[in-house]
C-alpha cells in the first residue's frame, strides 16, 4: 500500500473536518510512518503536537483509515518530522502571495470549489430532515440561497450541538458554488477569526487579512460566540461586518445562543446580528432523529431496518452521535444492522415501545408524572385535575398530557382518566400544542427537560 498516497487522502479529509489554523498548525509536516498488522503509526512533528493531535483527533483519523483500508485500525502516534517546506497553496488564502482574490482561479468544479473553502460537499438541502423543529430555519435558508443579499441579511442560526445549524449553512453556499464556482466564499469559525488576528498582528499583514474577508462575496461564520469578550477581534469584525453590509454581501452567523444571550458581545455587534434574521433550531424529535437515522444510513450504503432506526433515534438525541453510530456499522465484520446488533453497539437497555415511544430503564407510574408537575410548578395535583382552565394551570396539564403520550405511551383515555376525566380530544389537543411549541418556546424546552430529569435521574 502506498502510504504517502494513503495519508495525503486521510488528510484531505482531516481538512475539511477541522478549522483551518487547527489543521495547517497541527497536521503540517505529520506522515503515516508504517501500516502493518492493523496498527498505523503516525508521525507527528514534535512531543507537544503528538500528545495534541491523539487526544483530540485519534477517533477522526482512526476511522477514515478505517474506511480507506477496510480494516479495524489502532494507532501509534510517535515523534517524526516530515521534513518539507509549506506551499503558499499548503498555508491557504491568507498568506498566499496571490491573496485571497484570486482563491478561486485554481479549482476545477463545485465539489472542488467546496472542499477547498472547507465547505461540506455533501451538505445539500436535499439531505437535510425537516419537521416543525428547523422548518422556519430551512424556509429562511433556502431563501438565502436563492436571493443571497436579498432576503435575511444577515441570517444568525442558533441553537445546541448537532441540531443542524452548519449543514444549513454549508448547503447554501453549496447551491450558491453551484450556481457561482467561481464566487469568493469566506468561510471560518469564530475561534478562527480570533487566531488569524493574532497571526497577522505578529506577521504585520493586516493589509492580507483585510483583503481577504472583505474581499468576500458570501460570508460565513461558525460559532461565532467565541469572539465575543475580544477587545480587537470585535472591532475588527465589526469592521467587516460593515463594509460587507454595505456592498449587499450575503452573511450567515451561526451561535449556540441568541446575540442577546452572547455574553460580553460589543452592543454595536449584537444590534448587526439581530438586524437580519435570527431564527432558533431546536433538538430533533423522535420523529425527525429517525428520518436523521433514514438519510445518512442511506448515504453510507448501509440498510437500517425501521425498528433498529427507531431504536437509534430513541437512544440518541445528537445528530453528530447518530452519524458516527452508524459510521460504525459501516466498519467490516459488523455484519447486518438488525435491532439487537443496534442494542448492543448503543450499550443502553432502552428499547422502544409500540408508535416508537422511547422508554426508559425506570418505569414512572402516570401518577407520579402528575406529582412532579405539579410539584415543579408549585400548584397542587387536585388543582391540575380541577375544570379551571387558567394558563398557570392548562399549561402544567398540558405537559402532562405530553410526557404521558410521548415518554409512556399510555392511551389517550388512559391520560384522561388521570386528569379528571377529560376526553381523548382535548388530550390530543394538549399533546400537539406542546409538540409544536417545543420547537420555538426556550423557556417550555427547558421545563420540559427539568420535568425529564426529576423523572428519570
Amino acid at each position: 500500500m502506498d502510504l504517502e498516497k494513503l495519508w495525503k487522502t486521510t488528510l484531505a479529509e482531516i481538512e475539511v473536518s477541522v478549522s483551518r489554523v487547527a489543521f495547517h498548525t497541527q497536521f503540517k509536516g505529520s506522515s503515516l510512518v508504517s501500516l502493518a498488522s492493523n496498527v498505523a503509526t503516525v508521525g507527528i512533528s514534535n512531543a507537544p503536537l503528538r500528545a495534541l493531535v491523539e487526544s483530540r483527533y485519534y477517533s477522526l483519523i482512526k476511522s477514515i483509515l478505517d474506511h480507506h483500508t477496510n480494516e479495524n485500525i489502532s494507532l501509534i502516534f510517535v515523534v517524526a518530522a516530515k521534513h518539507e517546506r509549506m506551499t503558499d497553496e499548503d498555508a491557504g488564502p491568507l498568506f498566499s502571495s496571490r491573496g485571497a482574490a484570486a482563491l478561486s482561479s485554481y479549482v476545477t468544479g463545485p465539489q472542488d470549489t467546496a472542499r477547498r473553502l472547507h465547505i461540506r460537499a455533501d451538505a445539500s438541502f436535499d439531505n437535510f430532515a425537516v419537521s416543525t423543529t428547523n422548518q422556519l430555519a430551512y424556509a429562511a435558508a433556502t431563501a438565502v440561497a436563492k436571493s443571497p443579499g436579498g432576503a435575511y441579511n444577515p441570517l444568525f442560526l442558533y441553537g445546541g450541538v448537532g441540531v443542524g445549524k452548519t449543514h444549513l449553512m454549508h448547503a447554501v453556499a453549496n447551491a450558491i458554488i453551484a450556481k457561482k464556482p467561481t464566487v469568493k466564499l469566506v468561510y471560518c469559525m469564530g475561534e478562527e477569526f480570533t487566531n488569524e488576528i493574532v497571526e497577522a498582528i505578529q506577521n504585520k499583514t493586516n493589509r492580507q487579512f483585510r483583503q481577504k474577508y472583505r474581499s468576500a462575496e458570501l460570508f460565513l461564520v461558525d460559532d461565532v460566540q467565541f469572539i465575543a469578550g475580544k477587545q480587537q477581534t470585535q472591532e475588527e469584525f465589526f469592521h467587516t461586518f460593515n463594509a460587507l453590509h454595505r456592498e449587499g454581501v450575503q452573511i450567515i452567523l451561526t451561535s449556540d445562543r441568541p446575540p442577546p444571550e452572547i455574553a460580553k458581545l460589543d452592543d454595536r455587534l449584537r444590534s448587526r446580528f439581530e438586524g437580519g434574521m435570527t431564527v432558533d433550531i431546536a433538538p430533533p424529535n423522535f420523529e425527525l432523529r429517525v428520518a436523521i437515522v433514514n438519510i445518512k444510513s442511506a448515504a453510507l450504503g448501509i440498510s437500517v431496518p425501521s425498528e433498529a432506526a427507531q431504536l437509534v433515534a430513541a437512544n440518541l438525541t445528537d445528530t453528530r452521535a447518530i452519524e458516527g453510530f452508524l459510521r460504525k456499522l459501516t466498519a467490516p465484520g459488523v455484519g447486518p444492522a438488525t435491532p439487537e446488533l443496534v442494542a448492543s453497539l448503543l450499550g443502553s437497555k432502552a428499547v422502544v415501545g409500540s408508535g416508537g415511544i422511547a422508554k426508559h430503564d425506570k418505569r414512572v407510574p402516570a401518577a407520579e408524572v402528575l406529582e412532579v408537575v405539579a410539584a415543579y410548578y408549585s400548584i397542587k395535583s387536585t388543582t391540575i385535575k380541577s375544570p379551571k382552565r387558567d394558563r398557570p394551570i392548562s399549561r402544567p396539564r398540558q405537559i402532562i398530557m405530553y410526557l404521558c403520550k410521548t415518554e409512556l405511551g399510555l392511551t389517550l383515555e388512559d391520560i384522561g382518566g388521570l386528569l379528571g376525566g377529560r376526553d381523548h380530544t382535548t388530550i390530543m389537543h394538549g399533546v400537539e400544542t406542546i409538540t409544536q411549541e417545543l420547537s420555538v418556546n426556550e423557556r417550555l424546552r427547558s421545563d420540559v427537560e427539568g420535568i425529564k430529569k426529576k423523572l428519570w435521574a
